[in-house]
Order: structure tokens, then sequence, then C-alpha cells
């Protein structure tokens, strides 16, 4: 039945696609995000869906005229400057080839495609409905994660779907940090009280998922989103009174083999786990020094022969941070491009602020701006204990954020004023 009904479900979607191009780009990234397919069993669960929506898409885009270049910023240039490093490192990459260009296509795939997403924000409606795309993609994991730890006294650790980037208990808390403040977001620019009501309940359960979830990391994430968030506060002490409050309701619902998990962050000398994630960075920079224009490729960190040239017999495995394994993979030159995406997302984000400021039609900037700053910082905080470089629903906020800037300037932008009244006007 869930099979039947998902086939139907975007079969249908795909025909509405062909119409409106601008549903495909939704549908696309609501696939790439949540993954619906791999909650079926199916015939459903193995279907390319995200291919067929591309193809869908772009031919609906020839056939309304949509079809156009993404704008010209510094976030769609970075991300073409992304792809062209990717492509040199792989063609000198160390790793198994099959395994190189594999990791490549995927990489490659979901940049054209966040290059296709920019060039279809054209509107705010159109920004907003993806916003809303991206928080009901992880919103729904967030929501079911916060019901099961509520139903199980937080005893079992909170996982993501089977066989994506969230699979994890790590990632999916870290992915959920970063949906909180896109979800804050939308409960600020909502105009119908119930819908501001279950926002607020579905942060509070997506809440209760991170902490359930078991993951250091995330909880270390979860600091950087409170601090950011109560520094860009203007009522600072009211705020910060609250978040303390639920914080420890949370925290003091968790069983006591959860505390005794999370204390080992003050104890990473004597941890295991934290004690081979140094090794394994070590290795990456040293893999970065060995080759440092294009590292050691797609995979390198990964593959045992590749480890072994600086590293006779250590770990050869996820490198369980996102700045090393980037830098492991494809050098210093590509570590710079991509970390570049990041700064210019604060800038933008600071940007919409700034233009927000004595400007009450543009107060949906400058909520964005702030709420971006925060899923950037819980990205780069909880990231740095994760293998999430390469991750589709970040780069996706790096475009909103672009996106809405060029909004929010045109909108600032004043109207030339049109015939001749206008035109007597301009010469006083």
């Amino acid at each position: 039945m869930r099979d039947a009904a998902l086939i139907a479900t975007l079969g249908a979607l795909l025909a509405a696609v062909l119409a409106q191009p601008f549903i495909g780009i939704l549908l696309w990234n609501w696939i790439a995000f949540m993954n619906p397919h791999r909650l079926a069993y199916g015939m459903a669960s193995e279907l390319p869906w995200a291919v067929m929506v591309l193809a869908a898409t772009l031919l609906g885009c020839l056939m309304a005229g949509e079809l156009r270049l993404p704008p010209l910023n510094a976030t769609t240039l970075l991300f073409v400057a992304l792809m062209l490093c990717f492509t040199a490192t792989s063609f000198v990459a160390l790793g198994d080839p099959a395994a190189v260009w594999e990791k490549w296509d995927r990489s490659v795939k979901i940049l054209l495609g966040l290059l296709l997403t920019a060039a279809m924000l054209t509107t705010r409606q159109r920004l907003h409905a993806l916003v809303w795309v991206m928080v009901i993609s992880l919103g729904y994991y967030g929501v079911r994660g916060g019901i099961f730890a509520l139903a199980t006294g937080g005893s079992y650790r909170v996982w993501g779907p089977p066989q994506t980037m969230i699979t994890d208990n790590n990632h999916l808390a870290a992915a959920l940090l970063i949906s909180l403040p896109l979800m804050n977001y939308l409960r600020l620019q909502s105009a119908h009280r119930v819908v501001r009501f279950g926002l607020g309940i579905a942060m509070g359960l997506t809440l209760l998922a991170v902490v359930a979830s078991y993951s250091r990391g995330a909880l270390l994430g979860l600091g950087a989103v409170l601090f950011v968030l109560w520094l860009m506060s203007a009522r600072k002490l009211l705020l910060g009174a609250g978040l303390a409050l639920c914080l420890a309701g949370v925290v003091a619902f968790m069983p006591g083999g959860w505390s005794e998990r999370m204390g080992g962050i003050s104890s990473y000398q004597s941890d295991d786990s934290a004690s081979e994630r140094l090794v394994l960075w070590g290795i990456s920079w040293r893999l970065a020094l060995d080759r440092p224009l294009v590292g050691s490729g797609f995979t390198g960190p990964y593959t045992r022969a590749v480890v072994d040239r600086v590293a006779p017999g250590g770990p050869a495995r996820a490198v369980h941070s996102i700045w090393f394994e980037l830098l492991g993979e494809h050098g210093f030159p590509t570590f710079l491009i991509w970390a570049a995406l990041s700064g210019v997302g604060v800038v933008q984000a600071w940007g919409l602020m700034r233009m927000a400021r004595g400007r009450a039609e543009l107060g949906w900037a400058g909520d964005l701006g702030r709420m971006g700053l925060v899923a950037i910082a819980a990205y780069l905080v909880s990231g740095s204990f994760l293998s999430l470089s390469y991750w589709d629903f970040y780069w996706t906020l790096l475009v909103v954020l672009a996106g809405a800037q060029v909004l929010a300037s045109r909108a600032r932008a004043p109207v030339p004023a049109r015939g001749w009244r206008g035109a007597a006007l301009a010469t006083r």
C-alpha cells in the first residue's frame, strides 16, 4: 500500500511539473532531503525518482520558457568553481576509480541541481515555498523522533531513514539542528496562529529528537545554536532564561545513560571514539600535505592503500569532520573554495539583516538572515565531528540566502517613474 501510494503521488506530481516547472524544484528537493522512497519497501524504493524529476523539470522549463542561466553571484560562481575542482582532483585521485567517479557523479549532480534551483528562485513566494519543503522534509523525522523519545522515555537512540546521508544518529541530529532555525523563521513569518502553534510544537519535538540521538557532536552544535540565538536577541535576559529552562527540562527527561555518554565530551582523552577521530584528522591532514594541490581525491581517506602512503596501518574510514574530509580528499585550493561558500553565506545573512533595518516590508529578510546565521553556526560546529562535507541540504540553505539577497535588493531599489509626469519630475 505504501509503494502504491508513493508511486501514484509522485506520478501525478511529475505530470504537474510539466505545467509548472517550479513544482519540479520543490519535488526534487523533497526527494533529496526527506527520501520518501526509502520509507517504502518495494519497487518504489529503487526507482530513480530524482533523475525522473530533474528530467521532467528541465522539460517543463523548456515548455514554459523558464530555462535560464542561474544568477551570477558569489554563491553560484563558487559552485561552478567547486565542480571544476572536483573534476580535476578526480582525474588524479588515488582511490579506486569506480568509487571516485561514483562520488564525483553524485556531487556534481547535486551542484547542477543547486544551480537550477538558484535560477528558479525568482520570487519571494518561491523562496518561501522552498524553505517550507526543507522544513517539512527534515521536520518529519524531528517530530517522529521526538514522539518516539517521549514514548520510550529517551531510552533508545533516534535514527534517520535507511540508505540516506542522514541514516546515522549523529548525522540526523546535525540535520535536525540546522532545520530548527528554519522552522523558527517560518513560525515568525506565518500569519495564522494555528500554524505558528504547530511549528512551535514541532520545534520542541525536534529539539527532543536531537537530544535523544545521543550524539555528542550534536550537543555541541546545540550549544552553538542557543548561543547565536541569544547573541542576536533583543531580549537577552528573557530569552536566556527561557532557553535554560527548556534545555534543563529536556536534559532532566533523559535517562542516566544519556548523561554518562554526554560526559565523555569533557574526558575525550580517555574516550576511544574521540581519540580515533583525532587520529583520522591527522591522517587527512597528512594526505593534504602529501599532495597539497589535489589531495588524495574522492574516497582517499577511506582507502587502505591511500592511507598507507602517509600512515601505514592507520585507520581507513570516515574522517568524521567536514573540514578534514574535504581537505584530505581535495587539497588546499578546493578546501578554500568550499570554505568560502560558508563565508559568503555569513556575509549574505548579515546583509539581509542590514537591509531589513527600518524597512517593515523586508522583515522577512531580516528574520531569514538571523535564522540563516544560526543554521550556519549549527552546521559548522556539529559538522566538525561528522562527514557531511557534501550535504545538499546545507548547500541549498546557501542558495536560499543568496536568492533572498537578490530579492531584498530588488525590493529596496527605487521604482523608476514612468510616463510624461515621471519624466517631468526627473528633470526637476
